[in-house]
């Protein structure tokens, strides 16, 4: 409140030496940092001026605008348009001529910031001054001949509203006015010094001293609450779910020794609603923590998931959150820097949910007495009793001894948990009893490492239980205990199901930690992930990005022999995968032996010096193949009518296409047509191909021959290729590329079995070979073991038609 009293110097409170002067034109942002002003419980150290229809406005928050929210003290100017600003410093003692002035001023002055305003011909108007004494201010008034109004209006503005407005005559500002300007601020309300009143909005009876500063001490029982009619109501008790412990209503520790789903909470006072906690194992396997929690609605038969990371979801389905409360089926729902918070209500009870990845408290508000089941419950049930397969993973209840981490103090970690005990922890301990919160601490850290943020997250845990059960804040914890929060840093970032948020070993921040049992299976046997999956012309090798973490590998660095070849990471499982397949081959080197073709490639880190000089990854080098065992031979059996059959081959892990075509071309543009006539002693040129194989894989024809009968096999054979190269004992045969590429063909002069019809039926044997220098093309250099057929059983005369069939 202002109280204005005139001032006999003429000039200054204080007299001293500028420290600083700036000059503004209009309007300007002047820096006070030297002499800071608290203005109604706020220090600053800016103000802003400007002139505004004849007025002057001093502001704290930024240029003055009106309607906007800001703290300001507008005067009247006069002409004046300019003006500037000095820092004069000179201490003034209590109980000077100030103080006589002004009996509330209880401290000694600063300093004082001087603002002289002018008009256009540099005449001065008036001049404004603001004086530091502490938490406390003065604001002086002085106007000369220039100022041609009757009055002066000083109009004090909290948050855009004003707080008190006095109007002088210039007959008083001529001389000098000075004012205290202080006064309290709490929550937002403002209060006059020296003042005791009862605000109804936070149930609390507020005092306002003379120095500005303000206290409130709540008429609200420890149990009780502020309700939004000004009203003490309504018991609040709170359950805590943090590390492998629940702390229920009524202070009872109970430790959850698996990896099952459990009630935490059900009553009848909220009907149609539960909350479920499910439990997970983190670096070990015999200890697990509080994954995530269920609130089930029956009524509607929907369930909504809190989750790590500050994921919720609804049905499966991922909801968008911010800091704006959203209501899904009677579920008030909004994230924001501290975790998730769902809000249930029923009749005269309200159900409050926080989880922040790593603790979650359950808040209800109502009339005492109200039963309540599960672990935060008030039921003698055992843990086991309250365990809910239908949320629990197969096998939940398996439990395992690792062995004991030698490298933890249990005499240290009593010590740590104890300071629950102490300082600033003291300021809760009459609210909200600190043994259960101790006990889980200790029986925690005595068994499992300090990592992850687990040794500050009891602390944490007991400091939010505190707030919520009597609205007291403890101050200071974090930098007296030297807690980061590591729970913050993990909001947003998404880690698997295989995965959890921990804190990285060699530096500062955090990552996605892989589970002890998922690990498990990998360390055993050294692997970083799953084994290669083969298939024809492909393979693919996953590995687990947390695994390669584990050993400072980052996964964006790997590639193929092929550089060029990256590893895709799934952003759901986050295992990075690396393929090849016979479109990109990514470097893949093939070879053979007799029974097995193998595809060889690795898995590298890249070449650093292409990427800067220095690196802060570990190397990493994975080889990996796949064998497949050489196909067998297959065959097809052709009868000259038609001008081609294909054939689909399927052997071991191999899948191809066999093509036999006829033609009477060299050049094999004209297959022969079904019903044609074909003469005997006619050439014609038989093409093989395979369709479906590498480029990298040649087909050998090794042998062709003619029956009579459709079956290879028959009793009537002439040979045509044999091993590979032409019959020796027909000059008609010809052989063109064989095992050169995925093709090759031959050609014959037309023949008849003597005395027998005329079906003709082609057999052609192939294989398919891995080329190295010239190994897969035929040795017919020499003549092949000669087999003659007899000659009573061919001719090449008595020229007549033949008809073709392709058979398979």
């Amino acid at each position: 409140m202002f109280c204005f009293t005139l001032y006999l110097a003429a000039v200054s409170l204080l007299t001293g030496t500028a420290a600083i002067k700036q000059t503004f034109t209009n309007s300007g942002e002047m820096n006070i940092a030297t002499c800071p002003i608290t203005y109604y419980g706020q220090t600053y150290e800016k103000v802003y001026v400007a002139f505004n229809a004849s007025r002057f406005a001093v502001c704290f928050n930024g240029l003055y605008k009106p309607g906007i929210k800001n703290d300001c003290i507008l005067m009247s100017g006069g002409t004046a348009d300019r003006g500037d600003l000095a820092v004069l410093t000179k201490q003034i003692p209590t109980g000077s001529g100030v103080h006589k002035l002004l009996p509330n001023l209880k401290n000694a002055g600063q300093c004082v910031n001087i603002i002289p305003l002018k008009d256009s011909q540099q005449s001065e108007i008036e001049q404004i001054e603001l004086g530091n004494f502490g938490s406390q201010a003065i604001l002086s008034i002085k106007t000369y001949s220039g100022y041609t109004n009757v009055d002066v209006v000083a109009d004090a503005q909290v948050d855009g509203q004003t707080v008190s407005k006095q109007k002088f005559r210039t007959t008083e500002t001529s001389k000098g006015v000075i004012t205290d300007m202080s006064g309290c601020r709490l929550s937002g309300v403002v209060y006059k010094t020296n003042t005791t009143v009862k605000d109804p909005n936070i149930c609390s009876t507020v005092t306002c001293d003379v120095t500005g500063a303000a206290t409130a001490v709540s008429y609200c029982g420890p149990n009780e609450r502020c309700q939004d009619d000004g009203s003490c109501g309504l018991h609040t008790t709170t359950c805590t779910m943090t590390g492998s412990t629940v702390i229920d209503f009524i202070g009872r520790v109970n430790f959850v020794p698996d990896r099952c789903a459990y009630n935490l909470m059900k009553s009848s006072s909220v009907p149609d609603f539960q909350v479920l906690g499910v439990f997970q194992e983190r670096r070990r396997k015999d200890m697990s923590f509080l994954d995530h929690v269920i609130l089930q609605l029956d009524g509607p038969g929907v369930q909504i998931s809190l989750e790590q990371g500050g994921r919720v979801q609804l049905d499966n389905k991922l909801l968008a959150l911010n800091a704006t409360p959203a209501v899904f089926h009677g579920v008030e729902l909004f994230k924001d820097q501290i975790g998730v918070t769902a809000k249930m209500s029923a009749s005269k009870y309200t159900v409050t949910v926080v989880f922040d990845g790593t603790t979650a408290q359950i808040h209800m508000t109502g009339p005492s007495g109200a039963p309540v089941q599960g672990l935060c419950g008030n039921s003698n049930r055992t843990v086991s009793e309250e365990g809910v397969s239908k949320y629990s993973a197969s096998g939940c209840k398996t439990l395992h001894d690792d062995a004991a981490d030698s490298t933890i103090n249990c005499n240290a970690t009593t010590k740590w948990c104890n300071l629950l005990k102490q300082t600033p922890f003291t300021a809760c301990n009459m609210h909200v009893d600190p043994k259960p919160f101790i006990t889980a601490c200790t029986q925690t850290l005595c068994k499992y490492p300090a990592v992850d943020g687990l040794k500050c997250q009891f602390l944490e845990a007991y400091a939010r239980a505190c707030y919520h059960r009597s609205n007291v804040k403890v101050k200071g914890w974090r930098s007296k205990s030297s807690c980061s929060d590591v729970t913050r840093a993990c909001q947003d970032k998404f880690c698997s199901a295989h995965e959890f948020c921990g804190e990285k070993t060699n530096s500062r921040g955090t990552r996605c930690v892989c589970r002890a049992f998922f690990a498990s299976k990998y360390r055993s046997t050294d692997t970083f992930g799953e084994p290669t999956v083969c298939e024809h012309k492909s393979a693919s090798l996953t590995l687990a990005g947390c695994l390669l973490e584990d050993k400072g590998i980052d996964y964006s660095v790997l590639h193929l022999s092929d550089e060029s070849c990256k590893g895709e990471i799934d952003n759901l499982t986050h295992m990075v995968t690396f393929n090849f397949n016979s479109k990109n081959t990514c470097g893949t080197v093939i070879v053979a032996n007799n029974s097995q073709v193998i595809y060889k490639n690795t898995v590298m880190t890249r070449n650093s010096s292409m990427y800067g000089l220095i690196d802060r990854h570990n190397k990493g080098h994975i080889d990996f193949s796949c064998a497949y065992t050489q196909p067998d031979i297959k065959s097809l059996g052709i009868k000259i009518k038609q001008s081609s059959v294909n054939q689909k081959i399927a052997s071991g892990q191999w899948m191809y296409n066999l093509t036999m075509t006829v033609y009477t071309d060299p050049e094999s543009k004209d297959p022969i047509q079904s019903g044609a006539d074909i003469q005997l002693d006619q050439n014609i040129w038989v093409e093989l191909k395979t369709d479906g194989l590498d480029e990298q894989i040649v087909v050998v024809t090794d042998s062709c021959w003619a029956t009579d009968q459709p079956s290879p096999s028959g009793n009537l054979r002439y040979d045509l290729i044999i091993k590979g190269c032409p019959n020796p004992a027909d000059q008609t045969v010809k052989v063109e590329g064989n095992g050169v590429g995925t093709s090759n063909r031959f050609s014959y002069s037309t023949f008849r079995f003597s005395g027998q019809s005329d079906n003709i039926y082609l057999h052609c044997r192939v294989k398919l070979c891995v080329p190295k220098g010239n190994a897969c093309v035929p040795n017919c250099s020499h003549s092949a073991r000669r087999r003659r057929s007899e000659p009573s059983k061919y001719e090449d005369e008595n020229p007549g038609l033949i008809t073709m069939t392709w058979t398979a």
